[in-house]
């Protein structure tokens, strides 16, 4: 018995870890979250999209609306932290979720996407 709840234990303790964690945050503190090294800003929107308003500096560009988006998105390390974003939340809570369902460890989510970004007058850079 003792041998069977110990093994209770340390499975529920295992899921716990595994366990993805979705901070769906405002801007502010997606750009605190940015201050992490080992963090990966990733641009969910179109080429066009960043053309035409700009992007996070250091973002990666992953078209979320690409045919080719989630086997770009599974080739990701599930161990680091990804903090991603859109226009306006949309297309990247799609993506936390789905990041979620495939694993990955920690994800942030721009809640109110690029355009929340640029009313609160941070750096924008260009591709």
């Amino acid at each position: 018995m003792r041998k069977m709840i110990f093994g209770f234990l340390f499975f529920a303790g295992y899921l716990c870890l595994a366990q993805t964690k979705i901070k769906n945050v405002d801007a502010e503190t997606f750009k605190n979250h940015m201050q992490n090294k080992n963090a990966t800003v990733i641009d969910l929107r179109t080429k066009d999209e960043i053309t035409r308003k700009g992007m996070i500096k250091g973002a990666l560009q992953i078209d979320f609306l690409d045919t080719n988006a989630r086997q770009m998105i599974a080739k990701l390390d599930r161990k680091k932290t990804y903090l991603i974003y859109c226009a306006g939340g949309g297309r990247s809570g799609d993506c936390a979720e789905l990041m979620e369902k495939m694993g990955f460890r920690e994800v942030v989510n721009l809640e109110k996407g690029f355009d929340d970004w640029k009313r609160k007058g941070f750096e924008i850079g260009t591709k």
